[in-house]
């Protein structure tokens, strides 16, 4: 292997562009984060550009090499993650609108969009083979309910794409020339059948979507992740910096790439990478939302969890995905939405600190003032439930939202410490009753391993730890997303005959936090009014859906 190759991952999250230098170790040399616009014409709407998201991945990439001092002919390979958003491209590539406004740079329907509830619920309604690998629900958040929302309120530019394309797929395209798709981005939000390795294009018929195929918009090139695409267009090339000689891998959700990032840690070098060792552990890939990854050898079906999805994130495996479509957002907007938001932002700027570091220091204050043996115990009285954007996993509720129990008058700044380490609780309470419904179903998941921007607080670390009883691993790069999709271009460049071996001699673990048993008959309490909190909350729609009084 050679020590002057290098390779780059890119990955492309909900609000901004990240691009990162690695060695063939997983070292990383250099990164580089630039913002992405993002429109929210309307509630429930979330759109974007595509050649804003280019333009700021192309900036990244040129950064990381100009700071590094690494020539760009000395990267062998790139592989993109992304969103799960979807991209509407025309005949000449250009972008097509998917806004109701009609502004032509909005072609990209993000994750997070909800506007096509009502095409998610009618799809959900039907018997279709493809939903028992969904969990036994579609989410508004995958590509098939948008797709039919377009063509019925958007019809005209329905019509005019030529290409429809997972953004991490549209990002490979945009660098090769070649339309080709992801196993993980079709398997994972288009139903796509990866062990079988064929669309069910009689569920696309029976919805109204069957066009998709007779126009060729939807490729029925599907490849694994990792496998090289081809080599970069001299445009792609001069646009990012890099040679024509560099070598693309095909891409993955960000979230998968997490799960790439962090699970080759359990196969210590020297040693067979044995995937039943993987049955044992789930990567928890924290940001905006959650996403919660475990393999199996064998399909493990669950109800309300997605999957199970073949070869979506190992290749050969199966893997079940969790989820919590609000995590750092949930947790951001309860402290952004108190009374004391202004003066906590206030106060950050002149310390020049963050607000989490203050309202941490808060929560040790309380503790100390109310004397409890562990700043857990504050939250007694105030519950949350942290669905503002419904129930990805275990529900697969997308009509559920959120709720604070324990409410005052209080608008200081304790009251906006406890609300926010409630919400922290709360949001690892999610994670506690995705592994339940897991292990319930066959897996024995014992082991967390952790990446993301939470892991950066070490409140929300602790409280993760014991609100569910299980150990976190973090990983020793903490940047794991951007190390996932190196570990593919590493594997598209040649270096590694597979995604196993490329993880099991890139990723590698780092500290390691286990839970706190004196917590652990508290949590269990606190988790079971949050399950309690949900299942009220299912009573009351039900009682206001009933007959008029």
């Amino acid at each position: 292997m050679s020590v002057s190759a290098y390779v780059v991952g890119v990955d492309v999250g909900t609000g901004s562009a990240r691009a990162g230098l690695f060695d063939l170790r997983g070292k990383l040399i250099a990164a580089a984060v630039k913002p992405i616009q993002m429109w929210k014409p309307r509630t429930d709407f979330a759109e974007q550009s595509s050649e804003d998201i280019w333009a700021s991945i192309c900036y990244c990439v040129r950064k990381v090499l100009s700071d590094s001092g690494v020539n760009g002919a000395d990267v062998t390979g790139v592989s993109y993650d992304a969103t799960c958003s979807l991209v509407a491209i025309g005949a000449s590539d250009e972008p097509i609108t998917i806004d109701i406004e009609g502004d032509p740079q909005r072609n990209v329907i993000v994750w997070m969009d909800h506007r096509a509830i009502k095409e998610t619920d009618e799809i959900n309604a039907g018997d279709f083979d493809v939903l028992k690998y969904v969990g036994g629900k579609l989410s508004p958040e995958m590509e098939t309910p948008k797709l039919l929302w377009l063509k019925r309120n958007l019809p005209q530019c329905y019509n005019r794409t030529a290409r429809y394309f997972d953004l991490a797929d549209y990002l490979t395209y945009r660098s090769t020339g070649v339309f080709a798709s992801s196993l993980c981005t079709v398997v994972c939000k288009w139903t796509y059948d990866g062990f079988n390795a064929k669309w069910d294009k009689d569920f696309f018929n029976a919805i109204g979507l069957g066009d998709l195929f007779d126009n060729g918009r939807v490729s029925e090139d599907v490849r694994p992740m990792g496998e090289p695409i081809g080599t970069l267009t001299p445009i792609a090339a001069a646009d990012l910096g890099l040679s024509t000689n560099c070598k693309v891998g095909i891409g993955i959700i960000d979230a998968h790439a997490g799960g790439v990032g962090v699970l080759g840690a359990l196969w210590p070098e020297g040693e067979p990478a044995d995937v039943a060792r993987l049955e044992t552990a789930i990567a928890l890939i924290g940001g905006t939302s959650n996403c919660h990854m475990a393999v199996s050898q064998e399909p493990i079906f669950i109800n309300g969890i997605w999957g199970p999805y073949f070869g979506a994130m190992v290749p050969g495996v199966w893997l079940t995905e969790g989820g919590q479509s609000t995590a750092g957002s949930a947790i951001d907007h309860v402290i952004n939405d108190h009374a004391n938001a202004a003066s906590l932002k206030a106060l950050a700027a002149e310390s020049g600190k963050t607000v989490y570091e203050l309202l941490n220091a808060e929560i040790h204050r309380l503790a100390t003032s109310a004397g409890v043996e562990d700043y857990s115990y504050l939250t007694r009285n105030i519950h949350v439930l942290p669905y503002f954007l419904g129930n990805r996993s275990p529900n697969a509720d997308p009509h559920a939202r959120g709720v604070v129990e324990g409410l005052s008058l209080d608008e200081t700044i304790e009251s906006q410490a406890l609300l926010y380490l409630a919400t922290v609780q709360a949001v690892a309470y999610g994670t506690r009753d995705i592994v339940r419904a897991m292990n319930e179903c066959g897996y024995a998941i014992d082991t967390v391993f952790v990446t993301g921007g939470g892991t950066k607080n070490p409140i929300w670390l602790r409280e993760h730890a014991n609100a569910t009883g299980l150990n976190l691993v973090l990983p020793r790069e903490p940047e794991a997303v951007l190390l996932g999709s190196a570990i593919l271009a590493a594997r598209a460049s040649g270096a590694f005959a597979s995604v196993p071996e490329a993880m099991q001699a890139m990723s590698h673990s780092g500290e390691v936090v286990n839970p706190d048993p004196e917590v652990s008959e508290y949590h269990s309490r606190k988790f079971r009014v949050f399950r309690a909190l949900y299942s009220a909350q299912v009573e009351h729609r039900a009682i206001m859906n009933g007959p008029t009084p």
